[in-house]
């Protein structure tokens, strides 16, 4: 086949873009050849178990599904009865990004909470997580945390466990989206199962298409007693794979090394190349009226551009508005990023700035 895009054109409208990194291609490759049993009763997904083992101790389950639209909802959907509802920052992903899906497919309400920073606290869960008993109002009994936040924060471990222990003794579930956790854990330097595990986290998502896998990504449940009919509700959300070998060797291509960790701290390090040369080409002048919105604590930097200057700039670099009633855009990085790729946008945007 013809290749039919340009490999030379970059973006940073998200780490979705990128490609699959050539190790876990290669995994595909290795995987390939002769028979397994179909529906994940193959020797990569039983290695898969193991993997996740050996990261956040044993007795985990591991569920591969197809994208983390489809790990979320059935996660959590797993984890109430029709009458459950889940509390979430406003910004979380099931909220805003998911079409829909948790409420509509799931059948789950979702009780979300303003936050200026993508995090929960203790205080901010309770203005939800109240009325059990209510029989007019759905019962708030999961709560739902991302990680990194789709404002590119991070939690400490020490806050998640306030999280999960506040949830836990108001008999709710606490659930982490970790769609971007390998970020999560590079910037915090820190074993994946600190801030889950150890950290009081029930079932999470955990990602694998934002760094480097072609698709896939996982249910894990850490606490089994928090999730029940896992096996019955993915085949019922459509996130089977038939072929689920080529899924699992993705995701062992990843966590079995340090890959994983290799992908999000490069990505990790290009957004504070690109944050760092914004500030200091707005200190030196030859960038103008650029603001920072976040902290750049993952691969994403949020910042807010002069009139017209982000639809100058998407000519060539395509990026997405976040806030477009403040002018404010998110800048996403990947484990495919380069320092010229950064050098070259910092370039472009003094260029459109000193001109607006």
């Amino acid at each position: 086949m013809t290749t039919l895009h340009d490999p030379a054109v970059r973006g940073f409208a998200s780490d979705n873009y990128s490609g699959i990194h050539p190790e876990v291609l290669a995994a595909i490759e290795a995987a390939n050849g002769g028979h397994q049993v179909a529906y994940g009763e193959d020797d990569y997904t039983a290695r898969l178990q193991q993997v996740f083992a050996a990261h956040l101790g044993d007795g985990v389950e591991v569920f591969p599904v197809f994208n983390g639209t489809g790990a979320n909802v059935t996660g959590l959907q797993s984890m109430l009865p029709r009458w459950g509802a889940v509390v979430a920052a406003s910004t979380a992903h099931i909220n805003v990004d998911e079409g829909g899906a948790p409420e509509r497919v799931a059948g789950i309400k979702i009780l979300h909470v303003p936050t200026d920073d993508g995090k929960l606290t203790p205080e901010l869960i309770d203005r939800e997580a109240w009325g059990w008993g209510d029989e007019h109002r759905a019962q708030p009994l999961v709560v739902s945390i991302t990680q990194s936040t789709e404002l590119g924060t991070l939690y400490t471990p020490d806050e998640i466990r306030a999280i999960a222990d506040h949830a836990h003794a108001r008999g709710m579930r606490l659930h982490l989206d970790g769609a971007r956790a390998a970020n999560a854990a590079a910037s915090l330097d820190l074993p994946l199962r600190a801030f889950t595990r150890d950290a009081g986290v029930d079932v999470m998502s955990f990602g694998g298409t934002k760094n480097g896998a072609m698709l896939g990504e996982a249910i894990v449940v850490l606490d089994p007693a928090a999730s029940d009919g896992l096996i019955y509700l993915r085949k019922l959300n459509m996130q089977l794979a038939s072929k689920m070998r080529f899924v699992s060797a993705q995701l062992i291509a990843l966590l079995e090394g340090d890959l994983w960790l290799r992908n999000a701290r490069h990505a990790n390090a290009m957004a504070q190349r690109l944050r760092t040369g914004v500030e200091a080409g707005l200190a030196d002048g030859s960038i103008r009226g650029v603001g920072f919105t976040q902290p750049t604590q993952a691969n994403g930097v949020f910042a807010t551009l002069p009139d017209g200057v982000a639809d100058r700039l998407r000519s060539s670099f395509r990026f997405y508005d976040w806030d477009a009633s403040r002018n404010e855009v998110r800048w996403m990085c990947s484990f495919d990023t380069t320092e010229a790729d950064i050098d070259a946008f910092i370039e472009a945007i003094a260029l459109t700035t000193s001109n607006a």
